[in-house]
């Protein structure tokens, strides 16, 4: 008698689920098998709320959208996770244990096994709670050091993969036009090219961790009319092509990006939403971007209730998957039964739906999303016993680690910038004196913390709840930084309440003092909740409510001042621009920034930061910025002078340094040539010290009307007392390239001038050298960067 071997019944083959497959094949064969509800239900997000006891997420309320059922959807499968561990307050570890139960769940509803993309912010750090907030963008342009920035990005990436999430709604690359505009914090600066090297290079770190990045808002945002959030942009092609577009078209060329969010702003009456010769023409067809077009929160809707170009949802969500929108953010309301009905009554082709269906499916798969070996359990729950009470998991993944905190405090040194120095800076710490800090911001934790970041965007919505990262006042940065100085604070004002009763205080305070420094600027919040950051749009750039009456004030004391921002965008200073004892800018530099502001005013870090944005001298001529043609500069026939109190590229040191030598190797060449250039930058101080030395290019003579001049390279020297270097650039003739009256890039032959600058209105060395040759077409293969080398 022989034993029956019994085998057990084979899985059925899955050609999606085959890794040996290419992804294509893969996807191809998964969209054979799905219903049109299944596919659909890949184009939408659900915005939830991770929960603080381990058990699965919840729908999240918001004041816009009616929560969803989840019991009705997930049968169908699920796109997206919206924001999970950014909507309340939740420890991570739990936080971690709640999206796992919840892939856990989608996988099991839906006959693919397909799990959902989790979605968070990540502007200034992983916007959850306990996570390290890092300086925000406006910060990352300051420090001119895109190196830094990658690495910054890394970081948060791993945050982010390390709790089970896959994308992140960040970078912001829209170029500062306006800065009333309230989220300037958001930006990287007013210069296209400064932007674009900066938020290329964040989303190379962030893509080096596997998660996916995501470039916001294409196109147009920043440049809405009088600096108001969510309104119209009329900017004209030219702008659009040479001002706008540039950091967008940099980023998916060399970043490896794999998703673009559209804008919420309609541009000479088309909404990005609703644009095909953006999100398809010009990102896909043109510069060859693969990945998935996300909405902005509820900005299919908006097609409907804001723009008024579509009747219905159902048009509004044919007109955004027309032109080119994948994936409808936060949570289902045009993607859903809306779209539905209308490719069922053949308003929308299904081919609209299986296009954008395919370039979801595609980043899951090769996000391994639809791998056998898939598991939910994130990295940093792995190896932890997940059958034991959940709450034995408390506390056991920080977010916020020593290396993390290293690094934000490099870079809010980094960003620091010096506008002002009599001399009075850097206050010797070994030195007894009294300082008396007076301002609003001497003594608010959250003064260093931008408009995304998890205690201001969502822990002012949970008053009592601790702030999970620690975030030393200006008060105590300056104690522990002047052991031995006796520091005596007060507010003398609120922020921006118009209260002048705490002068009489801060003043007697101010005249008894060796030094004063006052701590003045933003409160970030959101939609009017404070007077930086998103829908906090400033009427003039006057300093919120009485803080310039207290600073003309206590320079009317005779004590030296020490002017020290914290803000989310540049404003006028009126008296205290020239006469300030120091005037110290920091935007929103995160948990480190008051350690990195002591650092800097007792001299213990050098200061290197540079203007990303002008400071205006007069708080009402807006908008301005420094990339302005001759008539956007000062003239006799205008009452209205633009200029700045201190220009774009501006940032002192404790050293000083000279710049000689000036070779021009190549004074001429072709317009599809190159230019070679030396110059020799000395430290002739005592301190050791970073010169940014900043390339700008004018063109005198143009066939249309160009900026004065422009940035198109920088480089960052560190040099030692005494210490000279060489440095080289190559200079390809692309980088003068501009477009033209036929609405085409082109190179023209002629006279330019490549200018050598401390800042945009501080040139040192000019050269002047010719383009030869015809006219020449250029497109988005055009080189973009000039080539820079130093040495000794």
């Amino acid at each position: 008698m022989t034993d029956t071997v019994v085998t057990q019944p084979r899985a059925p083959y899955r050609a999606w689920r085959d890794p040996s497959l290419s992804a294509e094949v893969r996807v191809d064969a998964l969209m054979r098998e799905m219903t049109l509800e299944e596919k659909t239900a890949q184009l939408y997000g659900v915005w939830v709320g991770a929960s603080d006891e381990g058990g699965e997420v919840a729908p999240y309320q918001h004041d816009m959208e009616e929560p969803v059922d989840l019991d009705d959807l997930l049968p169908a499968g699920l796109g997206q996770l919206t924001r999970p561990f950014g909507s309340a307050p939740v420890d991570p570890a739990l936080g971690a244990l709640s999206l796992m139960r919840t892939q856990e769940r989608i996988t099991a509803a839906n006959r693919f096994g397909i799990p959902a993309v989790a979605h968070e912010e990540c502007l200034a750090g992983f916007a959850a709670w306990g996570a390290t907030a890092y300086p925000v963008p406006l910060s990352w342009g300051a420090t001119f050091d895109p190196a830094l920035i990658r690495e910054m990005a890394a970081a948060i990436g791993r945050d982010l993969r390390a709790v089970g999430v896959h994308q992140g709604l960040a970078p912001v690359l829209d170029v500062v036009r306006d800065a009333r505009w309230g989220r300037v914090e958001e930006t990287i600066g007013e210069d296209p090219y400064l932007v674009g090297t900066i938020a290329t290079a964040y989303v190379q770190g962030l893509e080096s961790s596997g998660v996916v990045a995501t470039l916001k808002h294409f196109a147009g945002y920043s440049a809405s009319r009088a600096g108001r959030n969510l309104a119209p942009v009329g900017v004209g092609a030219r702008e659009l092509a040479d001002v706008i577009l540039p950091p967008f078209e940099m980023a998916v060329r060399e970043s490896g990006v794999r998703s673009v969010m559209h804008a919420y702003t309609d541009t000479d009456g088309l909404p990005s939403a609703a644009d095909d010769r953006l999100l398809t023409g010009l990102l896909r067809d043109t510069w060859g971007f693969t990945g998935t077009v996300v909405a902005d929160y509820f900005g299919i809707a908006f097609l409907k209730t804001l723009h008024g170009v579509a009747g219905t949802f159902g048009e509004a969500a044919g007109a955004a998957l027309a032109a080119g929108v994948d994936v409808e953010l936060p949570t289902v309301k045009t993607f859903g039964a809306p779209l539905l009905d209308a490719v069922r009554q053949g308003h929308v082709s299904e081919e609209l739906v299986d296009r954008a269906v395919r370039r979801v499916l595609l980043q899951k798969t090769r996000l391994g999303l639809l791998d056998p070996d898939w598991s939910p359990v994130p990295p940093a729950l792995r190896g932890a016993d997940l059958t034991a009470d959940p709450d034995r998991l408390r506390g056991t993944v920080g977010l916020d680690p020593a290396a993390n905190r290293e690094l934000a405090g490099r870079i809010a040194e980094r960003a620091v910038v010096l506008l002002r120095n009599d001399g009075t800076l850097p206050l010797d710490p070994r030195v007894p004196r009294r300082i008396a800090l007076i301002g609003p911001l001497a003594e608010t934790p959250t003064a260093v913390l931008g408009c995304y970041s998890f205690p201001v965007h969502v822990g002012s919505r949970h008053p009592g709840t601790p702030l999970g990262i620690e975030l030393p006042t200006l008060r105590e940065a300056l104690a522990a930084e002047f052991p031995g100085a006796e520091i005596v604070v007060a507010p003398g004002t609120g922020v921006d309440d118009d209260a002048t009763e705490g002068f009489a205080v801060a003043l007697e305070l101010a005249r008894g003092a060796d030094v004063v420094v006052a701590a003045l600027g933003d409160r970030a919040g959101l939609f009017g909740r404070g007077t930086s950051g998103e829908g906090c749009d400033a009427e003039s750039l006057v300093l919120p409510g009485a803080q310039q009456r207290l600073l003309d004030a206590l320079l009317d004391t005779g004590t030296p001042v020490v002017t020290t921002l914290l803000s989310g965008r540049p404003y006028a200073l009126g008296r205290a621009a020239d006469e300030s004892a120091a005037v110290v800018q920091t935007f929103f530099p995160g948990e480190a920034g008051t350690a990195a502001i002591a650092a800097v005013l007792s001299g213990r870090t050098d200061p290197s930061g540079r203007l990303p944005v002008s400071v205006p001298r007069h708080p009402g001529a807006q908008p301005s910025t420094y990339l302005a043609s001759r008539l956007g500069h000062r003239s006799e026939v205008s009452s209205i002078d633009p200029t700045p109190a201190f220009g774009f590229g501006h940032g002192l040191t404790y050293t000083t340094f000279a710049w000689s030598d000036l070779d021009v190797e190549t004074s001429e060449t072709s317009t599809d040539g190159e230019l070679r250039l030396a110059l020799t930058v000395a430290n002739t101080g005592g301190r050791t010290g970073t010169e940014v030395v900043q390339l700008y290019l004018h063109d005198p003579v143009a066939s249309v009307v160009q900026p004065v001049r422009r940035l198109v390279g920088y480089v960052r020297v560190d040099l030692a007392p005494g210490e000279s270097r060489r440095v080289h650039v190559t200079v390809p003739a692309d980088l003068a390239s501009f477009t033209g009256r036929e609405g085409t890039r082109v190179v023209e032959p002629g006279a330019l001038e490549l200018l050598f600058g401390s800042s945009s209105t501080e040139p040192r060395l000019t050269a002047r050298v010719t383009l030869t040759g015809p006219v020449r077409r250029v497109d988005h293969h055009r080189r973009l960067h000039a080539t820079w080398s130093i040495r000794s």
